[in-house]
């Protein structure tokens, strides 16, 4: 734990099996969630939600949503990762804190929660979902760093059906699930090398 940050975006890597035997507690996840409540999000609304899947037999059928992959059956516990596609509507609550402190003007409040809820409700379902997505998965990629961080490794997965993962939690319409992310300890000796990473100047532009 504590590396520097070069190290910990190398040592970084999807886990696609898991040491059994180590469960992780709320005390140590409640640590990582710490770190990714600070994570980036559009006007600050805080789009990503987690549900975190502990308990073993919930675990059992998440498995079988995620298509029996043999991960989510090692793993010390499974997040699902969503997006509110609703978010825009807590802003005057999110901003609620700066006006009372006088940090922002009651016209500038004003001004910030009229515009926000415009750019939301004038952009659509589409944007809205858009949105939710953008912004939960900023939030996940900070979970996945600051669990290495702390010693855990994870794995980001879209490979599951959506829609049953939708009953199962019994998500409410606003919720959209983004990823799944397993968390445990790698088992390091299954470890593929690392993929093929192409170099910078063949996914960097400068104009």
């Amino acid at each position: 734990m504590g590396m520097n940050f070069e190290q910990l975006v190398s040592e970084r890597r999807s886990a696609n099996n898991f040491l059994e035997g180590n469960p992780i507690t709320k005390e140590e996840l409640a640590n990582i969630f710490k770190q990714v409540k600070l994570a980036p999000s559009a006007f600050n609304l805080q789009h990503a939600r987690y549900i975190v899947v502990l308990d073993a037999e919930k675990r059992k059928a998440i498995k079988a949503i995620a298509y029996g992959q043999h991960k989510v059956g090692t793993a010390s516990a499974i997040v699902a990762v969503l997006g509110d596609k609703k978010a825009y509507e807590h802003v005057e609550k999110i901003y609620e804190g700066l006006r009372m402190l006088g940090v922002i003007k009651q016209e500038e409040y004003d001004e910030i929660v009229r515009s926000v809820l415009a750019a939301y409700e004038n952009g659509g379902e589409k944007f809205q979902e858009n949105e939710a997505i953008r912004n939960a998965s900023l939030s996940a990629m900070l979970f996945m760093l600051a669990a290495k961080d702390q010693g855990w490794d994870t794995c980001p997965m879209i490979g599951f059906d959506s829609g049953a993962l939708k009953e199962f939690l019994q998500l409410p319409q606003h919720l959209e699930p983004v990823m799944l992310i397993a968390i445990g300890k790698e088992k390091v000796q299954s470890r593929r090398p690392r993929g093929y990473r192409k170099p910078v100047e063949e996914f960097v532009s400068f104009i």
